[in-house]
């Protein structure tokens, strides 16, 4: 986890101006031309490192280790982009002990900073990974590899485009990171407190308002941050005393804030980084991508709202009262903060047809430009230098934290690739199912479970769709629908035990035992669980774009079946009315009735 201790002198100085850089050479990519890959992605890799070997290290051993690891990993990464010419010419063999000795320290400078980043599981898997790939010939049955010498395996890893600076590394230079940029300008200002103002202006005077200002603030918020768990400690340091304050059980506090801020990660634009790791992997173009993902993230809002109003009645759970709402004028005031720059950003993508990075890029330039005003509308030089700043080391963070575990990832891809191991896992979940869909289904919402627990969500569902997307695909599914389950089922962990990131922080804000939070947190959440399903069952829940009828009516029968399951669940105590409605309202979720 990332260290958010304050800078002083001239740390700050050094680290301020390092951000500078850093969102200027992404942000510039759009603008230079056609950059290299083997210069764009190692630069990338250069520029993530020190934030997390160096800035992120506790004083002592931890900071001395990350800052000669982050010097070695910088300057490999740089010998990569000044030596690319004669690097392509050697088609991913590495010549000579001085190129092994670049492809190893590459290799373990990044899982290292994918350990101090996100802990030991992803780089655990890369790890046994890269011995199956080195060892794996002696390994008999089906399961061995035919080996690949030692120059040819570590040379397609760092110095072709099939392992670190491969098509998920693009993703993240040249896509996630400028969203993740934005993000972070946009955090800088008013936006936040907008959407706080805006949901409370909502949602506040109806029944359990405080909770559903807590669904819109962070649908809205997670619609940029893509972190449930970042959702949860932004939007939760406002929600959660508001809801215990007007009398919620805090089981039911923490649950509502951890539901509501893992929808962020399924709701466009950003999805966590997902919804561009689908382009790359799809080929779908990124408005497509967000047009399909939509209908499914709106109804798991819908689900969580319908649980809301279930313990409303049960707990009589009171609006917000009339002295705590904000102001009309604050509304409309910081409303514009957030409003301006995603109306430039949809602007730039749906009328201009600019692509996302460059619409993303005009989108930060004005919320950039609209830190110089406050909530007052008033221009504050001096407020505006400290959110600038407040940007530029967020967003170097930020990028940071998602290359870490971009790159590691893409060292599992590399070898899964070179091995051809993703192929013999393929068949063996063909083979496991018995060539059926639904057993298929159900094997990998398993493995997708387990693996979200262990790894972040984008980097579960990477692992895999590599794995098992195949295998959905050759059973019927078309590709952006195999694609589109196996990231909800990878988010499942975020509201599931053992292993349960968003409850844990929810619940340690409010004060509760985690285990009644989480148990709270599934049946709010229980969209995330069976949407998944239905968009199997029915397609066109997904075809917005291309058939935006069809994909209402299977969205309103969806909406019926969970609005039947979340009351079922919630809503009466009484065992037989609770089994029946669960019954049918997993019937109507998950049944295609028009196939009948």
């Amino acid at each position: 986890m990332q260290d958010q201790r304050p800078l002083n002198g001239l740390s700050r100085i050094f680290w301020l101006g390092f951000g500078i850089c850093l969102v200027v050479f992404h942000l510039g990519l759009i603008f230079y031309g056609l950059v290299p890959n083997l210069i764009s992605r190692p630069i990338h890799m250069a520029f993530a490192l020190p934030w997390i070997l160096v800035l992120a290290a506790r004083p002592g051993w931890e900071r001395i280790s990350g800052t000669m690891l982050a010097a070695l990993g910088v300057a490999a990464c740089l010998w990569i982009a000044l030596n690319r010419d004669m690097l392509g010419n050697q088609y991913g063999f590495l010549e000579g002990t001085f190129q092994i000795g670049i492809a190893a320290v590459l290799i373990l400078v990044v899982l290292e900073a994918a350990r101090r980043a996100i802990g030991w599981p992803l780089p655990t898997v890369a790890a046994a990974a890269l011995l199956y790939g080195l060892f794996g010939q002696h390994i008999p049955g089906e399961f061995g590899h035919s080996g690949t010498p030692l120059a040819s395996f570590l040379g397609t890893l760092t110095i072709a485009e099939g392992g670190l600076w491969g098509s998920l590394t693009s993703v993240s230079v040249n896509v996630v990171a400028l969203f993740v940029i934005f993000g972070a300008f946009l955090n800088a200002g008013e936006a936040g407190q907008g959407f706080m103002n805006i949901a409370a202006a909502a949602a506040g005077r109806l029944n359990g308002g405080a909770a559903k200002v807590s669904v819109l603030s962070s649908a809205l918020f997670g619609s940029i941050s893509g972190s449930a768990s970042a959702n949860v400690a932004s939007t939760g340091a406002i929600t959660l005393p508001a809801m215990t304050k007007l009398g919620y059980p805090k089981r039911l506090a923490g649950a509502v804030e951890a539901v509501a801020s893992s929808g962020g990660q399924i709701m466009p634009p950003l999805m966590g980084a997902g919804a561009f790791v689908m382009v790359e992997l799809t080929g779908v173009p990124y408005t497509s991508v967000m047009a399909a993902a939509l209908p499914p993230a709106l109804l798991y809002f819908f689900a969580v709202w319908i649980g809301i109003n279930a313990y409303a009645r049960r707990f009589e759970l009171a609006p917000i009262a009339a002295e705590d709402k904000p102001a009309t004028r604050d509304v409309v005031i910081t409303a514009a903060f957030f409003l301006v720059p995603f109306a430039v950003l949809m602007w730039g993508m749906f009328v201009s047809n600019v692509t996302p990075q460059y619409a993303a890029c005009l989108a930060t330039l004005v919320g950039a430009a609209m830190l110089i005003v406050d909530g007052r509308l008033k221009i504050d030089l001096r407020v505006m230098a400290v959110r600038l700043e407040g940007a530029f080391l967020g967003a170097g963070r930020q990028v940071a934290m998602i290359a870490s575990i971009i790159l590691c990832a893409s060292l599992i891809i590399g070898v899964l690739s070179i091995t051809g191991l993703g192929v013999k896992i393929t068949s063996l979940i063909l083979s496991g199912s018995g060539g059926l869909l639904w057993p298929s289904l159900l094997l990998t919402a398993v493995a997708c479970l387990v693996l979200g627990m262990e790894v972040p969500t984008t980097a579960a569902y990477v692992i895999c769709i590599s794995v098992a997307g195949p295998a959905l695909i050759e059973l019927g599914l078309q590709p952006l629908q195999a694609h589109l389950f196996v990231f909800w089922f990878a988010l499942l962990s975020t509201i599931t035990p053992p292993v349960c990131g968003a409850v844990f922080i929810a619940a340690g804000m409010v004060g509760e035992n985690w285990l009644k939070v989480a148990v709270t947190a599934m049946a709010l959440g229980v969209g995330l669980y069976v949407i998944p399903l239905g968009m199997i069952a029915n397609p066109a829940v997904i075809a917005l774009e291309a058939n935006p009828l069809a994909s209402v009516l299977a969205s309103v029968k969806l909406a019926i079946g969970l609005a039947l399951l979340s009351y079922g669940l919630i809503g009466t105590k009484k065992l037989v009315p609770s089994l029946a409605l669960i019954g049918v309202g997993i019937a109507v979720v998950i049944l295609d009735f028009s196939a009948i």
